[in-house]
């Protein structure tokens, strides 16, 4: 159903910092107009807030020409304690998020998510963060959403998270079509090019890696000091690791972000990215670096220098 570059909804959700009606809506729109059809979305992100004007930028739209996912494992309650989000959300805190992988559960989150998009169906929906809740979410959340698939309610069942090992794990003893992989493929991490990324090939389960970017530290053309590493403050070692992939990406005409959104491509397995953007210029700039095929010799160059394996597949190589 997707390929090539999605839309992540978090940072239209006000996600660190306070993003218009007018300025989600212009971002979604640009990303329509950059060829963007995958729009990834989810309860948690601003209580909601996300799938409402990510519904209200589509609703124009003709429906039968994107692709819409969200997740569930958090379902939304009522809540009056005042005060804002304390998830890094900045919105009112008129909900709290509550675990829940029951069947039950799953099906009032997806029912919530439906009216807050304003759609009447959701084309793949993903168990989201299900790390401390691996029995319920094996034995209650995967069958119901298997269930809701089989129904035609929804179209592909997945599992979205910060780690490859459960992910891995589901797909061994459950049955997925989707894996959403959180900056554990991308050019600075490669761990789960071992075990999982085969298994995903070998059984047919599409990969969307999100997080390309490792939360900040690739997402510029020069590695600042400062730059965050998986949302905390990034190992001097790893900033220089980071910026000798980004001379090298130098050398020869390309930058760092665009060998970063370029990179998980290599894998067969791998059938699109989803990047946030919570500006129309960061979404257009993001297509256009995806869009302008670096060199085959970059990523030569890369494993000369130790700084990729020398198996690790790469955009347009054989391996």
């Amino acid at each position: 159903m997707i390929s090539g570059l999605g839309f992540g909804g978090a940072p239209i959700a006000n996600l660190y910092a306070e993003v218009s009606d007018e300025d989600a809506r212009a971002t979604v729109d640009a990303a329509w107009d950059a060829g963007v059809r995958y729009f990834d979305t989810a309860p948690h992100y601003g209580l909601g807030l996300s799938e409402r004007r990510l519904g209200a930028a589509l609703v124009s739209r003709p429906r039968d020409e994107f692709v819409v996912s969200t997740k569930v494992g958090r379902v939304l309650e009522p809540h009056d304690g005042g005060g804002l989000d304390d998830a890094g959300f900045l919105v009112p805190a008129t909900h709290r998020r509550v675990w829940d992988f029951s069947a039950d559960g799953v099906r009032r989150s997806l029912d919530s998510s439906l009216e807050r998009l304003g759609l009447d169906r959701v084309d793949i929906v993903y168990l989201h963060d299900p790390d401390n809740h691996w029995d319920q979410a094996v034995r209650e959340g995967l069958p119901a959403l298997q269930s809701l698939k089989e129904q035609g309610v929804i179209r592909a069942v997945g599992v979205g998270m910060n780690q490859w090992q459960m992910p891995e794990r589901f797909i061994r003893e459950a049955s997925l079509d989707y894996v959403m992989l959180a900056g554990r493929y991308t050019l600075l991490e490669q761990e789960s090019l071992a075990s999982f990324l085969p298994l995903c090939q070998e059984r047919g389960v599409s990969v969307v890696a999100v997080a390309v970017f490792n939360s900040g530290l690739l997402a510029r053309p020069e590695v600042p000091t400062d730059a965050t590493y998986n949302y905390a403050a990034a190992p001097p070692e790893v900033i220089d690791r980071a910026r000798r992939i980004a001379d090298v990406c130098k050398r020869h005409g390309a930058v760092l972000p665009q060998a970063a959104l370029q990179f998980p491509f290599g894998h067969p397995a791998v059938k699109a990215i989803a990047v946030g953007a919570r500006t129309p210029v960061e979404i257009t700039e993001n297509a256009s670096l995806l869009a302008d095929t670096v060199p085959a010799e970059l990523w030569a160059d890369l494993k000369a220098e130790g700084l990729l394996g020398p198996d690790v597949p790469t955009p347009g190589v054989a391996s």
